[in-house]
């Protein structure tokens, strides 16, 4: 019996207020005058890994606990107006939120409101189950109620990603994410040795693969057969923000693993839709489709 969903992503919804600043770190002053402005918007990594999905044709579904507040409707309709479904459980301590000072050159700095969770916050096994048998993949951030679902996820007999964002590499919180997952993600922001653990990782846990992103220096993709280096691809657009791009280049690396590509032509995918999505301001949410994917793989292949 075929699977009613491709992907099934868990968790990071939330709305992020985008403030763009003169420069990172910002001085301090007792005021700045921004522009283009301070705009809140819809779309944290699991909203965007939802979007970057769905748009490359992926059937994606989304479940994640959110509030019962004006966020919480912004998120809503973001999953509405794009046509993702969405399965939402009620998170009493309301939606999550987050400021995102975005440099010229587009780099970020993200202020996360950690007030919003709680040690009881689950998502429901009578939701998730039905959720899970029904999909052949399942995408998993890195918050807290997502850490007790992966019992459950390994039980349906899905293959999982995570991604470890800017994980240091010693943060045991991490741990059940990086060793549980078949496909792990990870920023090597924080990481003082990539390979070592990068090597950790996929010793100690399931991984298959595993990918650390290094924006315009590329990535690296360690198997098995070693490790690899993966080129940063040169947008066709001007580059305006980094928000995104490592959700984008995971939705991408997906999008090769399960239409039956190698892992050389999935990283190039990854990396392609990064660079995409790099050309697309904070206060926006688009994503690369699947025919200008393509299209720029192919000419990045020469």
């Amino acid at each position: 019996m075929s699977s009613r969903y491709d992907v099934l992503v868990l968790g990071g919804s939330g709305v992020d207020t985008i403030v763009y600043v003169p420069e990172l770190p910002l001085p301090y002053a007792d005021s700045y005058m921004i522009r283009p402005g301070i705009e809140t918007r819809a779309g944290q990594t699991g909203d965007f890994v939802a979007l970057g999905l769905s748009s490359l044709g992926l059937r994606t579904h989304h479940i994640d606990m959110i509030g019962d507040d004006p966020s919480g409707d912004l998120v809503r309709a973001f999953h509405r107006d794009r046509g993702i479904g969405f399965t939402e459980v009620p998170l009493p301590g309301g939606t999550k939120r987050a400021v995102n000072l975005v440099g010229p050159d587009g780099r970020r700095l993200s202020l996360y409101d950690d007030s919003r969770s709680r040690e009881s916050d689950r998502l429901p096994a009578e939701l998730l189950r039905p959720l899970a048998s029904a999909s052949r993949h399942a995408h998993v951030s890195i918050t807290h109620p997502c850490a007790f679902a992966l019992p459950l996820l390994r039980e349906a007999g899905l293959t999982l990603s995570t991604d470890l964002h800017d994980w240091d590499g010693e943060n045991p919180y991490h741990e059940p994410f990086a060793y549980g997952a078949d496909i792990v993600f990870v920023s090597a922001t924080a990481l003082t040795d990539k390979e070592r653990t990068m090597r950790r990782i996929l010793e100690r846990g399931r991984a298959e693969v595993v990918i650390a992103t290094a924006g315009a220096e590329g990535a690296s993709l360690l198997t098995a057969d070693g490790l690899v280096h993966v080129p940063a691809v040169t947008p066709r657009d001007p580059v305006v923000d980094s928000n995104g791009a490592g959700d984008a280049f995971a939705a991408g690396f997906l999008f090769g693993r399960l239409t039956g590509e190698d892992l050389d032509r999935c990283a190039l995918y990854g990396a392609v839709a990064g660079a995409y999505a790099c050309t697309v301001p904070a206060t926006g949410s688009d994503a690369i489709d699947r025919a200008r994917l393509l299209d720029e793989v192919a000419a990045a292949r020469g």
